[in-house]
């Protein structure tokens, strides 16, 4: 039986109040209002990911019937409303054009590799250390150790070759037929390998909203079938972008010491991403536009908002460490020192 995930606490009235309803099925009186709420703070962004979780995993004390009770949807949905106005806002869809072209103006920024380019993985590749390397694993936990699941919800709402291409793109995230190279197992296995603990939930309370969001995102536009553009437009920035990110962590990973157990989960990324690469641009964004050229404005939106809500990150963490402070909600306390080279 899988552990299940703990609960964390809350960070205001809207996350107590889902946490209430997880806990005991009803709303607590007087719930508060989403109107109220900043769509991208802290309270919002994890009362919209613990209103999510019952679809993925078990929460302690939560009956897995809270999956579909209707106190919690009806928590949830102003919330999903709200963040995805604020998405809208933030990223504009003007200026596109229409059909294939609004699509390829959206990829067209992610196709080229920057020289200078300064980011989380440029950082931790020339100059990480283990303590920031256990930061940006912990960021990317709530994410990668579901990985795909959020994107398996496109499935039965594409049909032909873009079904086809997209179950391929799967059937490797998920193993390729072998339990032990699931793409989140070997995360996990890299989380052990690097001293932490790899168990599901198990930091959620250090994850600050900057980093939800790009999990909320996956869950918002993959559960909803009129999102379902944005959600194939979601999946093609994270196919896009991994392999040069993954092969930057990869020698980051080399640089440290870290066990080979570390360095697989990305370089096993640097070889199936690239091919994904391709499929998902041609076969997957390429046969649905075909079918459902209505959608191109969703999909634009859904590689925009993807990459928007990442650059939002990335800054977040950055600015942390220039200040000299952890990019997490508090220190991560009490762990052993950096593991010992390979």
């Amino acid at each position: 039986m899988t552990d299940a995930a703990p609960l964390p606490e809350p960070r205001g009235p809207l996350s107590a109040a889902v946490r209430a309803v997880l806990l005991g099925g009803a709303a607590p009186p007087g719930a508060p209002s989403v109107t109220d709420a900043d769509p991208f703070g802290e309270d919002f962004q994890l009362a919209l990911y613990l209103s999510y979780e019952p679809h993925y995993r078990a929460l302690e004390g939560v009956d897995d019937e809270r999956e579909w009770d209707p106190a919690l949807l009806g928590l949830r949905r102003p919330m999903e409303e709200a963040f995805l106005a604020a998405l809208r806002e933030a990223v504009p869809r003007e200026g596109d054009g229409v059909g294939a072209p609004a699509v390829d103006a959206a990829l067209e920024p992610l196709l080229v590799e920057p020289v200078d380019g300064h980011g989380v993985s440029h950082r931790l590749m020339d100059e990480g250390t283990w303590e920031l390397m256990r930061e940006y694993l912990v960021h990317r936990s709530p994410y990668q150790l579901k990985e795909s699941d959020p994107q398996a919800w496109l499935i039965p709402r594409l049909e032909g070759q873009a079904k086809a291409s997209l179950v391929a793109v799967a059937f490797d995230e998920f193993g390729a037929g072998h339990g032990e190279r699931v793409h989140a197992r070997l995360f996990a296995e890299l989380m052990d390998g690097a001293g932490l603990d790899a168990s599901y939930g198990r930091y959620l309370d250090l994850v600050p909203a900057v980093t939800l969001a790009t999990v909320n995102v996956m869950s918002l536009f993959g559960l909803h079938r009129s999102l379902r553009g944005a959600a194939a437009g979601n999946f093609a920035v994270l196919e896009i972008t991994s392999p040069p990110g993954a092969r930057r962590m990869a020698k980051a990973l080399e640089r440290l010491g870290a066990e080979e157990r570390c360095v697989r989960f990305f370089t096993e990324h640097v070889e199936a991403d690239a091919v994904h690469e391709q499929v998902m641009r041609r076969h997957v964004l390429g046969d649905l536009l075909a079918r459902e050229p209505e959608l191109a404005g969703d999909i634009a939106f859904g590689i925009r908002a993807t990459v928007w809500l990442d650059e939002r990150w990335e800054e977040r963490v950055l600015a942390s460490w220039d200040a000299g402070r952890t990019s997490l909600r508090r220190p991560l306390a009490g762990l052993p020192g950096a593991p010992a080279p390979a």
